[in-house]
C-alpha cells in the first residue's frame, strides 16, 4: 500500500506481536476496543516463535510445560473473538501526534495508521535477520539477495550461495536442490555447522554426491555485472580471496532485537527501555503505553506473566483514557453477561 493511501483508523493499535502483545488484544477486547496489529516479523510469535518455538516454558499459569509456538497457538485463539487485524512483515518507522490528539504510526513499506491509543509491545526490540557488514548488498535485496528462502523463486540453472550454518540455512541448502540449480554452495566462517545432527547427515551426503559444496570463508565483496549480482568475493581462512559465482544470495543469520526508531520517539526512556507508571503503564506521551520487555518500572521483573498483568492494567488505562469521566467497572469472565457477549460464549 502506497504512503498515499489514507491512514487506516483504529481505536488501539499494538506494536508487537509476541505472547504481551497478543494478550493485550484479548484484555483491550474485554474492554469493548478494538486492535490492530502489527509486526517486523511475518509470523505471530514474536521472541517465543523466532528464539524458541519448540522449547519448554514452565511458567505460564495454568500450564505446567508448553512449547513458545504452543503459547502463541493458545493466545492467539484466545483473541481471535475481538477480531483483531494483523499488519505483518510491517516495520513501524514513525510515530507523530495528530492535531486531534490522536497519533499517526507509519511503517517502512507506507501502511499508516491513526490509532486513538498505542500499546508498544515490542519486547527487547523488532526481531530483524541478521545482515551481512556489505551496504551495497542493499540494492539487490528482494531481487537477488533474501534472508530466507523465498517461495516459489526459479532457481533453474543459477548459481545460489547461502550463508549460515544453522537449523534454517541447511534446510534452505537441501531444498533448493528440487529446484535444478547451476550449483549450491554454503558458506561458514568454518566447518563445523551448527545445524541439528539429521540435518548436518543429509548436508554431508549431498555434498559426497556433489550436489552441494561447503565453502568455509567469510563474504568480504560482490561482483556486478550489468547492474545485477554476478560474484562474491570470500576471505578464506587461508589468507586468500575466492571468488565465487553467484546469481542467488540467501543470508540466512538468525535475527536480532533492534531497538529501532523506537529511541526517536521522544519518549522518556532509561537504558533503552520506557519508563511508565505502573497503575496504568502509560508512558510519558498521552495515549500511549508500554508493556512487557520494552518498560522500565522499579521491581520491573521481564517475564511473560509480569507482561500480561502489565496488558490487563493497560487495557483498563486506555478505558479510561478513551472515556474521559466515566468510571471503568470490574467485570469478570465467569460471570458477566456483556463479557460472555464478547467472548462468544
Amino acid at each position: 500500500m502506497g504512503a498515499a493511501a489514507s491512514p487506516i483508523r483504529t481505536e488501539a493499535l499494538v506494536i508487537g506481536a509476541g505472547p504481551v502483545g497478543l494478550f493485550q488484544v484479548f484484555q483491550l477486547g474485554l474492554q469493548g476496543i478494538h486492535a490492530h496489529l502489527v509486526d517486523a516479523l511475518p509470523q505471530i510469535g514474536g521472541q517465543c516463535v523466532a528464539l524458541y518455538a519448540d522449547k519448554p516454558i514452565y511458567d505460564i499459569p495454568g500450564l505446567p510445560v508448553c512449547t513458545g509456538q504452543e503459547l502463541i497457538d493458545r493466545l492467539q485463539q484466545q483473541a481471535s473473538p475481538f477480531k483483531p487485524q494483523f499488519h505483518l512483515n510491517q516495520l513501524v518507522s514513525g510515530l507523530v501526534t495528530e492535531a486531534d490528539g490522536r497519533w499517526l504510526v507509519s511503517t517502512h513499506s507506507g501502511q499508516r495508521f491513526s490509532a486513538a491509543t498505542v500499546f508498544i509491545a515490542a519486547g527487547v526490540g523488532a526481531f530483524l535477520p541478521r545482515k551481512l557488514a556489505l551496504p551495497e548488498l542493499q540494492a539487490f535485496e528482494g531481487s537477488q539477495v533474501f534472508h530466507a528462502a523465498p517461495d516459489h523463486l526459479n532457481l533453474q540453472g543459477q548459481h545460489l550461495v547461502v550463508v549460515g550454518s544453522d537449523d534454517q540455512a541447511v534446510q534452505a541448502v537441501l531444498d533448493s536442490l528440487t529446484n535444478s540449480p547451476a550449483s549450491v554452495t554454503l558458506v561458514h566462517r568454518r566447518a563445523a555447522l551448527d545445524a541439528s545432527e539429521h540435518l548436518q547427515t543429509a548436508f554431508k551426503q549431498a555434498c559426497a554426491s556433489g550436489q552441494v559444496r561447503l565453502q568455509v570463508g567469510q563474504v568480504q565483496g560482490l561482483q556486478t555485472q550489468a547492474g545485477r549480482l554476478s560474484g562474491l568475493h570470500l576471505a578464506t581462512p587461508e589468507g586468500t580471496t575466492l571468488n565465487l559465482p553467484c546469481d542467488q544470495l540467501w543470508v540466512i543469520l538468525g535475527l536480532s532485537p533492534q531497538l529501532g526508531p523506537v529511541a526517536e520517539w521522544g519518549l522518556d526512556m532509561a537504558k533503552k527501555q520506557l519508563n511508565v507508571s505502573t497503575d496504568s503503564f502509560a508512558t510519558s506521551a498521552p495515549g500511549i503505553f508500554a508493556v512487557g520487555d520494552i518498560n522500565s518500572y522499579p521491581g520491573k521483573r521481564k517475564l511473560i506473566l509480569s507482561g500480561f498483568h502489565e496488558a490487563t492494567l493497560a487495557a483498563f488505562g486506555a478505558a479510561a483514557y478513551l472515556n474521559p469521566g466515566q468510571k471503568i467497572p470490574l467485570e469478570y469472565t465467569t460471570a458477566s453477561p456483556r463479557l460472555h457477549k464478547l467472548l462468544g460464549v
